[in-house]
């Protein structure tokens, strides 16, 4: 009998564990450590944030569902790998291992820039806890009559797509307020140009883009670094084509909401202790094309705490976004290989890491697919739409429930896709 753990129970390492449990069966044993009680559904942080949703809406205990699957719980921080002994330290209690897979998610780099998250002079919504807080400081501006909002993302940032979400929910939430024309919001980002979104663009992106912030009267400062966050305004340096910085600009805002670099968090970090091949110097999980860790290859990882290259260069650092379908990709592939060598074989599944996005923009949408989603690409395309606002509704429904239910890719689901040309796994 192999003993499957998993560190990390969100949109990474929770479908990992019913994918894996159901792929061995009862003769194997999985374990979740996860440092939160509960499942949240992340991609509904920006409507949280503005009060379109509670955290009870997009929220769930663990412990029932994974019971229900005869999956083992551990609620604790993991706060030691021993790669060498196949260990696991969640205080001092040690959880011994066959296999391990890593879904930790990231570190919150919002220490890289002053002033910058929740303990500073911005909001944050890359957390449910984070977008509570966000939606409650949000009602108070709302209430104090509003004022300058700064949105974007700093330098080194990876995830820009729920800084564009924010600033379309915001504009339409302002609107429904009637607040919108006390408000003027100026989005700021590292990006060499709006809708490049860490990926190089996605189809017309740029345009599609550029066009909704023009739409919705949202100025812009792009190749731009955040210098300091303060109470009352964001300080920025405009850079040129070299990354050096040109002009300083100061922007007034009284509602501030940056998204931070990652980093890997502390304890897959200090795997660097052990062995330099581990982890790269963000901290970021090394992997090979079956997600595998090039030192030891009974460790597996998912989802954003691994380590991918920019997708090109860019005068001010942008870091390659991993995206939901991306993260199932790495998750089927996993899974797969982890039976190959249950059953002796080599891992032999590869992730296809195709992109398949929904944003919200509060009263429209935008999908972007992107195969692969590293270029040079075979199909890449975006577009917009009301639809896509409705699909973006409909996938929160959705993925909510299959987590609930443990079935982490149904069969009308996997279907549909392969009718699309998108697949999870490479053909052999």
């Amino acid at each position: 009998m192999a003993h499957i753990v998993v560190i990390g129970a969100s949109t990474g390492g929770l479908p990992f564990a019913y994918d894996i449990k159901k792929t061995l069966g009862k003769d194997h044993e999985v374990t979740v450590i996860s440092n939160n009680p509960n499942f949240n559904f992340i991609p509904s942080n920006p409507w949280l944030a503005v009060g379109w949703r509670s955290a009870d809406d997009i929220s769930f205990e663990l412990a029932p569902r994974l019971k229900r699957k005869n999956i083992h719980l551990i609620v604790g921080e993991a706060t030691q790998i021993k790669p060498n002994e196949n260990q696991v330290m969640v205080g001092d209690k040690v959880v011994d291992y066959d296999y391990l897979v890593l879904a930790t998610g990231p570190k919150l780099a919002f220490d890289e820039v002053q002033g910058l998250g929740p303990d500073g002079h911005s909001v944050s919504i890359c957390t449910t806890a984070h977008a509570e807080t966000a939606c409650h400081d949000w009602e108070k501006f709302c209430a104090n009559g509003g004022g300058p909002i700064v949105v974007g993302a700093v330098q080194g940032a990876s995830c820009f797509g729920p800084a564009y979400e924010f600033a379309t929910i915001m504009d339409t939430d302002l609107k429904k307020r009637g607040l919108r024309d006390k408000c003027p919001i100026t989005f700021v980002t590292p990006e060499p140009y709006i809708g490049h979104l860490g990926l190089g663009g996605v189809g017309d992106s740029k345009g599609l883009l550029e066009s909704e912030c023009r739409h919705r009267h949202i100025k812009w400062h792009t190749n731009s670094k955040v210098d300091k966050v303060e109470a009352d305004k964001v300080i920025i340096s405009e850079c040129d084509d070299n990354g050096e910085a040109v002009k300083t600009v100061e922007i007034d805002s009284k509602y501030t909401m940056l998204l931070p670099a990652f980093k890997g968090v502390d304890t897959v970090a200090n795997l660097a202790d052990v062995d330099s091949g581990f982890v790269n110097p963000r901290g970021f999980v090394m992997v090979n094309e079956y997600q595998q860790s090039p030192v030891q290859d009974n460790i597996f990882s998912v989802g954003v705490n691994i380590a991918i290259p920019p997708v090109e260069a860019t005068p001010i650092m942008c870091g390659t976004p991993k995206t939901g379908y991306m993260i199932e990709s790495m998750v089927a592939a996993v899974v797969h290989n982890i039976e190959d060598m249950i059953n002796e074989r080599a891992p032999s599944h590869i992730p296809t890491w195709n992109a398949v996005c929904i944003a919200d923009m509060g009263d429209t949408g935008a999908a972007f697919v992107a195969m692969p989603q590293i270029p040079p690409r075979n199909v890449t395309w975006a577009k917009k739409g009301k639809m896509m606002h409705l699909a973006k509704i409909a996938f929160e429904k959705f993925f909510i429930r299959n987590m609930k239910t443990g079935n982490s890719e149904p069969a009308y689901q996997k279907y549909i896709f392969k009718m699309l040309g998108i697949e999870r796994l490479k053909k052999k």
